[in-house]
């Protein structure tokens, strides 16, 4: 049953695939599950964060090619599938008022004909369940916005022959559930954050909590926890192989994994929109799918 059965998490950036969502993903494919990592942007106006590769040479004048390689890596570690929508990052612009967005990047292309190019990507695929961001992009950098737009236009759009006909995008196929990645959640980062005071170690979400408070960040509704406690060594893994961003002596990896895997063994999620009966909550991606697959 299983080989029928294919997840599409659709991200912004290489490095989103690792950070929101992968330990679901190596769940699902150690399941036998086909899933297909769908990068929207090369990542080229990402800054390198990690501390140790700062100032490299080779690095600031190759970024796209670093940032792909390392995207290759995750993508072996994960043990999925990568497509590349080939859009330009965006950057994430700062200053008041803000700098305008620079000419041809992806938060400035035209969300239907951008749509058109995931709807390729799904018509190909067809996938059961499309993963993706909320409205506000997880957090609002410009590309992330736009990967929820395009997201939205193309869950609908890859089954409209008439928007986009066949004969350039493939034969139409309707998804059949759309997830929002939830997995930064303040239920989890409470948790989170008690259980390393009350063990007495110093927590790396104290700063955290204090901007949830000082952006007054509207709750979601987290209607799907999915059990992938086994897989946060692999979802760490990944996440290491974008060294270009991430510092693995940071605060990512500053909650030792016995208290993730005890305090929140789970990924969250969002039900944005289904096509199939299902109750809620659920935890399991394919909930209302899988036993029709």
């Amino acid at each position: 049953m299983t080989d029928q059965l294919r997840l599409m998490a659709v991200h912004a950036h290489p490095d989103d695939e690792s950070s929101k969502g992968a330990a679901t993903m190596a769940k699902y494919v150690s399941e036998g599950v086909d899933v297909l990592v769908v990068t929207c942007t090369g990542g080229e106006r990402g800054s390198i964060l990690n501390p140790k590769l700062q100032g490299d040479k080779y690095i600031e004048e190759h970024i796209h090619e670093v940032r792909k390689k390392e995207m290759d890596e995750a993508r072996e570690i994960l043990g999925v599938k990568q497509e590349w929508l080939g859009f330009v990052d965006s950057g994430l612009p700062e200053g008041d008022p803000l700098p305008p967005l620079p000419e041809g990047c992806f938060a400035l292309e035209d969300v239907d004909k951008a749509a058109g190019e995931l709807v390729k990507q799904i018509r190909s695929f067809r996938p059961q369940v499309i993963t993706t961001y909320d409205e506000n992009g997880g957090y609002p950098h410009p590309d992330h916005i736009m990967t929820h737009k395009i997201s939205m236009v193309a869950f609908e759009g890859a089954a409209d022959a008439e928007k986009y006909p066949e004969a350039e995008f493939g034969p139409a196929y309707q998804p059949r559930k759309l997830y929002y990645n939830q997995g930064f959640n303040r239920p989890r980062t409470e948790a989170l954050h008690n259980a390393m005071l009350d063990r007495g170690l110093e927590s790396p979400y104290g700063d955290w909590l204090k901007r949830w408070d000082e952006f007054q960040r509207a709750e979601r509704t987290l209607t799907t926890h999915v059990p992938c406690a086994d897989f946060y060594e692999i979802r760490d893994k990944a996440l290491i192989a974008h060294a270009t961003q991430i510092d693995p002596d940071g605060g990512w990896f500053k909650v030792p994994m016995e208290i993730q895997k005890e305090v929140w063994p789970t990924e969250e999620y969002e039900l944005a929109k289904s096509l199939v009966d299902t109750s809620l909550p659920e935890d399991d991606l394919f909930a209302g799918i899988r036993d029709n697959a």
